[in-house]
């Protein structure tokens, strides 16, 4: 497998409860305690995939994320006992391409840890998709809005370039969850929503319908 994964979290307990079977599934596992040995470890080598506990010595969790993502696109999981609507939308607003709450399930880490990284190691085709102002390259794994690029997290991106692939077709959030995130957990359509919302309000353009009772779309273009 050879992935590597960056775990950023305080608590030692966390850390092996999270590092022990991510290893055993095969991962490249390093562990930093504070915030600015998270950056300092981010710098020093290449990861796959980054879990970040949002309240950390040094330099918080929301920091941090904002900081590798003026350098990279790599993924981002956040983890964190702030389970408010607010702490999870600011977490988004920061780029983060999911958020966990505390207390956790070690299969759930896993399923979501396998999910990124499936979707985010995929081959993409070369072709680009238009819509309106958009275009979007699967090959730069790119989005530009009138000229001018999209900065999205890999989950926005993804959902955008199903339903540019889609158009037309109404996906539930259930859909969304097995057909974007890769799995299926009852109970986390909110994080739907949220990802919705960043991108319609990232993208500026009137094209994600919202299908009341049903769920989201593209229309077709006329």
């Amino acid at each position: 497998m050879d992935k590597k994964i960056l775990i950023i979290e305080d608590e030692a307990a966390i850390q092996k409860i999270l590092s022990e079977p991510l290893a055993f599934a095969g991962y490249k596992v390093t562990t930093a305690s504070d915030g600015l040995e998270g950056i300092n470890a981010f710098h020093e080598q290449d990861f796959d995939l980054i879990v970040l506990d949002i309240m950390l010595p040094e330099i918080d969790g929301y920091t941090v994320c904002e900081m590798i993502r003026q350098e990279s696109q790599v993924p981002i999981i956040l983890l964190t006992a702030l389970d408010t609507e607010d702490a999870q939308i600011k977490g988004f607003d920061k780029l983060a391409d999911d958020y966990i709450t505390k207390p956790f399930s070690i299969k759930l880490i896993l399923k979501r840890v396998e999910a990124i990284l499936r979707r985010t190691s995929s081959d993409a085709a070369s072709d680009i998709l238009h819509y309106k102002e958009i275009s979007l390259s699967e090959t730069e794994h790119r989005v530009t809005v009138s000229g001018n690029e999209a900065a999205l997290t890999h989950l926005e991106f993804e959902i955008l370039l199903l339903f540019l692939k889609n158009k037309g077709r109404v996906f539930t959030r259930d859909d969304l969850l097995n057909l974007v995130w890769g799995y299926d957990f009852a109970g986390d359509e909110k994080g739907v929503n949220f990802h919705i919302m960043n991108l319609r309000r990232k993208l500026g353009v009137n094209c994600i319908e919202t299908v009341r009772g049903v769920g989201y779309r593209i229309a077709k273009e006329n």
